[in-house]
């Protein structure tokens, strides 16, 4: 196993990846178009749908630059993130740093949607909840960015400290932008700055409506979000074993890019996207993603005791 790992976690199957890219874009580009300028509903709502699947390739193209697992060359990997991460919209420096906080933290108490015990305020764990499920979760990176560009840096640690307040703990905020004093804050602002002037470019190139635009971004954000939890709701509260291996059709699973071997990255962040699968234990039990996708909508549950926390 571990030479097969060495082997696989060396072969970024970067021309692979570039190719996809400029597809996935292009395709991206053409559905805002075609949500835009529809002369029906029916013909908004396909594109939409369309593009709530093509820009989560997109965002699995950005997780593997975020990893530095997108191209073997470092200029490639960086300026194909810039890019890729526009279309989300958010900031490459910005997300890699809050992606990584969410590996350094996931599924400790700052990141344990799922469950609240009696010290935990209710109100707080289902809205985040009914959040994820509904897509507004999507909102926090560009949020994110927002502040990032607008507030000094000072300010911002300020606002996101979670000492002494349950609340801004339990939000995760503290753990996923903990990183912030350490990056160099011109270059996440740059990156910023030209996500901004993509989706300017977008608007005036492609003449984009309110209409079109927003049912795109909220289909994505409903599909993207609900795919970020479900990686994780009811699993294992540990670490590097917090993740679920989902299955789901084999059109699916490529359309994400392997994205629901989800416990396989994490157990091996450094593996890229195409060699996900040989890490993958096909004879343990592995759950769907509908029937985990369902079973969030009942909402977040109590804390289990130690010896029943997998579900």
């Amino acid at each position: 196993m571990s030479a097969r790992r060495s082997a696989a976690a060396d072969e970024v199957p970067g021309a692979i990846n570039v190719t996809l890219a400029v597809f996935v874009m292009s395709m991206n580009a053409l559905l805002l178009y075609g949500a835009s300028h529809a002369e029906s509903w029916f013909w908004v709502l396909a594109a939409a749908a369309a593009f709530s699947f093509t820009n989560n390739t997109v965002y699995s193209l950005l997780h593997e630059c975020v990893h530095r697992k997108f191209h073997q060359r470092r200029d490639i990997n960086e300026w194909s993130g810039r890019f890729l991460s526009a279309w989300f919209p958010t900031g490459l420096t910005f997300h890699r740093m809050c992606h990584l906080g969410h590996h350094r933290h996931n599924r400790t108490e700052v990141e344990r949607f799922d469950y609240y015990t009696p010290e935990d305020s209710r109100l707080l764990k289902f809205v985040q909840w009914y959040g994820i499920l509904t897509g507004l979760y999507w909102l926090m990176p560009p949020f994110g960015c927002l502040l990032v560009l607008c507030l000094p840096t000072k300010l911002l640690l300020r606002l996101v400290d979670s000492r002494g307040s349950k609340t801004v703990e339990h939000i995760g905020t503290d753990a996923i932008l903990g990183g912030l004093a350490e990056a160099s804050q011109a270059v996440m602002r740059s990156e910023i700055v030209l996500t901004a002037a993509v989706q300017i470019a977008l608007w005036y190139f492609l003449d984009l409506s309110l209409l079109g635009w927003a049912a795109c971004y909220a289909a994505f954000a409903i599909n993207w979000s609900a795919l970020q939890y479900a990686d994780h709701a009811w699993s294992e509260l540990d670490v590097r074993d917090g993740a679920w291996n989902l299955r789901v059709s084999r059109s699916v699973q490529y359309v994400f890019l392997n994205y629901h071997h989800h416990l396989a990255h994490h157990q091996h962040p450094d593996v890229p996207w195409l060699h996900l699968g040989k890490f993958v234990d096909f004879d343990a039990p592995r759950p769907s993603f509908l029937s985990i996708y369902l079973s969030m909508w009942r909402g977040p549950r109590p804390l289990p005791s130690r010896d029943t926390e997998r579900t």
